[in-house]
């Protein structure tokens, strides 16, 4: 396990934060398709806070994007690096978040975040962020659509509708499960969004949420428990 110290120049104001934000959005490329689904490796990470002790414990799990078995893993620990306020999370996660990233000891792939990417109010959430800092393929997959509208997707599994701010389709709601709550998938960078949508469906075979956030909640959570152990 990794510890993790909050960077000097880390953004300490809202204002410092969002323009930040405004200037790593330029980078971020949409053009690419990004690596095919059930080919390489593919990344989960996620994020376990102790709101009491100011700390967040991040993982990040490895997964053969074709078997779905772990190949690696790594987890981080650190101060939460930023306080909450709504569209600016990733500043609280993303030290931490890349540490975890680092500790791994092979590469990560396309990087799946339990979070937003295009599907944000300015238009860059964590997985555009960490694929902005990093230069890997990310998408976000969501448990909720955040501030946005879409219609119900038809019943059956790989059914999915618009997800919109007004008439901008910010990302899609899928049907990963039949008859099921959709997950909320959007692109982070390098990577379009058929295939972030692909490379969701591939990785929910059995639940709706996909398997790298899965495994990479539990290993977080069980990060934080440890910590606090002894």
């Amino acid at each position: 396990m990794t510890t993790v110290r909050i960077p000097e120049d880390w953004p300490a104001t809202e204002e410092q934060a969002r323009a930040v934000q405004d200037e790593l959005r330029e980078h971020v490329i949409l053009g690419e398709p990004g690596p095919p689904p059930g080919t390489g490796r593919v990344t989960g990470v996620d994020v376990a806070y102790d709101d009491e002790r100011d700390v967040v414990a991040a993982a990040a799990v490895v997964l053969d994007a074709s078997s779905l078995e772990v190949v690696a893993e790594a987890t981080a620990v650190g101060r939460v690096s930023f306080p909450y306020v709504p569209g600016l999370l990733a500043f609280r996660e993303i030290p931490t978040v890349l540490a975890a990233l680092d500790a791994l000891p092979c590469p990560p792939g396309l990087v799946v975040c339990d979070g937003y990417g295009l599907a944000h109010p300015r238009r860059f959430g964590l997985a555009g962020h960490l694929g902005v800092l990093t230069g890997l393929p990310t998408i976000g997959v969501a448990k909720n659509p955040f501030t946005f509208t879409y219609d119900d997707p038809d019943i059956p599994r790989g059914s999915s509708s618009p997800l919109l701010a007004g008439s901008e389709e910010v990302g899609r709601a899928l049907r990963t499960r039949d008859a099921v709550k959709p997950v909320f998938v959007s692109v982070g960078h390098r990577v379009t969004l058929d295939n972030a949508c692909a490379h969701t469906l591939a990785l929910t075979p059995a639940y709706r949420l996909p398997e790298t956030t899965r495994r990479a909640d539990a290993l977080c959570r069980e990060a934080l428990r440890r910590t606090y152990s002894t």
